[in-house]
């Protein structure tokens, strides 16, 4: 079973905010655990919300996302020289956008992996509500957020999820590279981009390929391969006619969440998403 770290519980959270990060949905994810696995799995990691709560001993994280996962294992490795490189840091919307724009350069080439966590923080702490998008070209395009004193700087929780991160394997990988690494009764969580809502709703801008119906299908797949080798699995996903269809043959449990990424106040407020287990 997945040992916490007692000594980091209550101080360690996650580093980032994320479009569809699971806090507020902690809860029903917890009661819906197994009550018993050995190694905690999590693609798509993004902000990694219920990986910082239950804080596992012996775990596996991915992402497609390239920064994202360099900045898990910048935490990992160099987070001291990443807290004294925060430090350089201004709230400046001519600041920002320097640095948001960077990535149109030469120049961001030749920018260490410290750096480049640093640059990634910053925006997170600064961009409009703390979301991460890119365009086609992979280019970082969210605006200003115009924050009066925003926390670009979480020492203590940095260093507390240094040594989180120093019990834990990081790759950049495709979500179906679990199917190499997961062995009988192994516990995978996966948190991928929704089923759009809408043909208007779809947010799958985290890397500059994007997350498709296909891919959607693709999951569902390694989830039956999964399963058929004894591995138990949870997967959150929007409340819709395809992802029920889909998942139609596992236990699905509906459950409440807060839209809060919306341009329309009135778009924002309780919805339903799914939550599919096969135990």
């Amino acid at each position: 079973m997945a040992v916490v770290l007692k000594k980091l519980k209550e101080e360690t959270y996650p580093i980032v905010k994320w479009v569809g990060g699971k806090r507020q949905l902690m809860f029903e994810l917890i009661k819906n655990m197994p009550k018993s696995y050995n190694r905690y799995f999590e693609p798509f990691i993004g902000g990694g919300a219920l990986f910082f709560e239950l804080q596992p001993e012996n775990a596996y994280i991915s992402d497609m996302n390239e920064e994202l996962i360099n900045l898990y294992q910048v935490v990992r490795d160099n987070v001291d020289e990443l807290i004294i490189d925060l430090q350089r840091h201004e709230v400046s919307k001519k600041y920002f956008m320097r640095i948001r724009n960077i990535d149109r350069t030469d120049k961001y080439e030749n920018w260490s992996d410290i750096q480049k966590a640093s640059r990634f923080i910053y925006l997170n702490r600064t961009c409009f509500n703390g979301m991460y998008r890119v365009n086609s070209q992979g280019q970082f395009n969210v605006p200003f957020g115009h924050y009066k004193n925003p926390r670009i700087i979480d020492e203590n929780n940095l260093l507390n999820c240094s040594e989180l991160l120093k019990k834990t394997e990081i790759r950049c990988a495709d979500f179906s590279e679990v199917l190499s690494k997961v062995r009988n009764g192994d516990f995978v969580y996966f948190d991928p981009p929704y089923v759009p809502l809408n043909e208007t709703s779809s947010f799958t801008s985290y890397t500059k390929d994007g997350f498709d119906i296909d891919m959607q299908f693709k999951l569902r797949e390694v989830c039956d391969e999964l399963d058929s080798i004894g591995v138990k699995f949870m997967l959150s996903n929007s409340d819709t006619e395809l992802a029920n269809e889909l998942y139609a043959n596992y236990e699905i449990k509906k459950v409440f969440a807060s839209r809060a990424i919306n341009a329309n106040v009135d778009g924002r407020g309780k919805i339903t998403e799914v939550l599919v287990r096969n135990y």
